[in-house]
């Protein structure tokens, strides 16, 4: 995930680091938009030799991954070339497997939707049958010039295992446990397949929102709501902005994403963000995990009943809790509970965060501003911007 184009990461002088170092500039022109930077730029932001920037664009302009974007306004010798990357020349497929239905994605280079698809899902069916969804959605989305995916970022009810591709334990459904759902895929689409918590995707859409809002969507429309932004103010993520932020996910369940120093959080054994299961009413309500009185359950039953108001207070206590422990900066709001009634979350969540607030430079509540599907296709681009996917 990029962190933005004040913020500059240093490049290393030795040829075996050719990959990283080509991640690095690569990495620089997404930030910087289609206006592009100067040679001599890249070069100050990296900490590389002008002559390794010139043969690392070289390399990155004839695979076609980079182009020249004009020439900057002459401040008394030569016209500075300009470089912006080409967004269109590859892709990645994201795809938020939810438990009643699933979405997939394709995204340009620059993280912008160019097609998509959903459809219903039985996620209690069983893996196998979630399996053909998934490569059928992944194909439907494909470049119809054949061009395969860079990857496909997958995005599951957790908890899961991250760093070995596994299902874990999913609340309510015994059948997915231990299923090798990466590996499972990986060798169904010849690709490689990142598979992470649906709310850790958010959390990636949700920080790198001031990413797209830098690559204007030409095929944006008030229907979709793409290219409008409804997300992070873009300037909060840039130079010595807003680093920090909590994802909030309110669907058919209820969980956190973290993005703290610049990355998604994801704990020792990836089972951090259980956010819906903390418990804030002493024998309240049985939950589905098997405790009483969690967060998620009081949530849904007010959701239930059509009280969102209450709904959204409910989640604004969960988020105080959740502020006061890692003191963030911004704490965005999406799924399709938020999404039915943005201004209602957002003013119950801001509202409680208000009245329980220690300090009064209190976090930022605010929309994603972009879906789970998006933030699955994010993560799957991150090793080609030298991040970590």
């Amino acid at each position: 995930m990029n962190r933005g184009s004040g913020e500059s990461r240093g490049g290393v002088n030795l040829p075996a680091l050719r990959g990283y170092n080509e991640a690095l500039l690569l990495d620089l022109l997404r930030g910087a938009g289609p206006a592009g930077l100067g040679r001599a730029e890249l070069a100050a932001r990296t900490g590389l030799t002008p002559q390794a920037v010139s043969k690392i664009t070289a390399r990155l302009g004839a695979d076609g991954l980079i182009a020249e974007a004009g020439r900057a306004a002459s401040t008394g010798g030569k016209p500075r070339t300009l470089l912006r990357l080409v967004p269109d020349v590859r892709h990645a497929v994201g795809v938020h497997l939810d438990r009643d239905e699933l979405r997939a994605v394709r995204v340009d280079l620059a993280g912008r939707v160019v097609a998509e698809s959903g459809g219903p899902l039985d996620f209690g069916a069983g893996p196998e049958a979630a399996v053909e969804a998934v490569v059928r959605a992944v194909m439907k989305v494909g470049d119809p010039a054949g061009l395969p995916p860079l990857g496909v970022g997958i995005a599951a009810p957790g908890p899961l295992d991250h760093r070995a591709g596994a299902m874990g334990r999913v609340t309510g459904f015994p059948s997915w446990k231990g299923f090798p759902l990466r590996g499972v895929l990986e060798g169904r689409l010849g690709l490689p397949v990142l598979l992470d918590k649906d709310t850790n995707a958010g959390a990636a859409a949700a920080a790198g929102a001031w990413l797209r809002a830098a690559w204007p969507d030409e095929d944006a429309d008030a229907d979709t709501g793409r290219g409008v932004d409804t997300g992070p103010d873009p300037d909060a993520y840039v130079g010595g902005g807003s680093r920090t932020c909590v994802y909030l996910h309110v669907g058919t369940g209820l969980g956190a994403g973290l993005w703290l120093g610049g990355g998604v959080y994801r704990g020792a054994r990836s089972a951090a963000g259980e956010f819906g299961h903390q418990v804030i009413l002493l024998d309240g309500p049985p939950c589905r995990c098997g405790a009483r009185g969690c967060l998620e359950v009081l949530c849904l039953e007010a959701v239930a009943r059509g009280d969102l108001p209450r709904a959204a207070r409910i989640l604004g206590e969960g988020a105080a809790n959740l502020v006061a422990l890692l003191d963030v900066d911004r704490v965005l709001l999406g799924g399709r509970v938020v999404a039915a009634a943005p201004e209602v979350f957002v003013a119950g969540v801001g509202a409680v965060l208000a009245a329980r607030a220690l300090d009064p430079a209190r976090p930022v509540v605010a929309l994603a501003g972009a879906g789970v599907a998006e933030g699955a296709a994010e993560l799957a681009l991150a090793p080609l911007f030298g991040r970590e996917g």
